[in-house]
């Protein structure tokens, strides 16, 4: 039995709904991608897969970045916040920006020329939205752009984190571009 044009409307637009679903996930935004391949940092330009820490990525409204797919990818939250914040006054709207969530990885701190270095974690699964995170600011912690921001979905574990290697927690949110700037 032929399937008459508005059911095929029909059929065609809840594949499409339903496609676009997993893209988006089930908050309606873009999720997260693994950043395990050899890219460069859209911010600094560095290979990401070679930099310890905290990692980002952020989808933007209506703006992708150059040179390949969204999302725009960083090798540090120092980087993901800097492009943010260059690219809002250029008139870019972010739609999320995920950073690496400490509290949902086995994370290592090891020493690298005497400093304590924090392990980077590139799996999709890895990344939370930065409207759930907290942030550790100035503890005694490097990543790939130096000072690392280290990232959790759990308060308690952020608090746990600062009390032990120095620093301070506030909503990853309330990251300003006088913080970044002193990163």
């Amino acid at each position: 039995m032929p399937i008459s044009p508005s059911r095929r409307r029909f059929l065609l637009g809840s594949v499409a709904v339903t496609g676009l679903t997993g893209c988006l996930g089930s908050s309606g935004r873009p999720e997260p991608v693994a950043l395990t391949d050899p890219s460069s940092c859209d911010q600094c330009g560095m290979v990401i897969t070679q930099q310890p820490g905290p990692s980002g990525q952020t989808y933007y409204q209506e703006h992708s970045p150059e040179g390949h797919d969204p999302p725009a990818r960083f090798c540090s939250a120092v980087c993901a916040f800097r492009h943010r914040f260059a690219t809002e006054n250029q008139g870019w709207t972010p739609q999320v920006t995920y950073l690496t969530d400490y509290a949902s990885v086995d994370y290592r701190i090891d020493e690298a020329d005497g400093t304590p270095v924090i392990s980077a974690h590139l799996e999709a699964e890895y990344f939370a939205s930065t409207d759930g995170l907290d942030v550790v600011t100035g503890a005694e912690i490097e990543g790939a752009m130096g000072p690392a921001l280290v990232p959790f979905s759990d308060s308690d574990q952020a608090e746990t984190f600062a009390s032990e290697h120095g620093g301070n927690v506030i909503a990853a949110e309330s990251v300003s571009r006088e913080l970044v700037a002193r990163q």
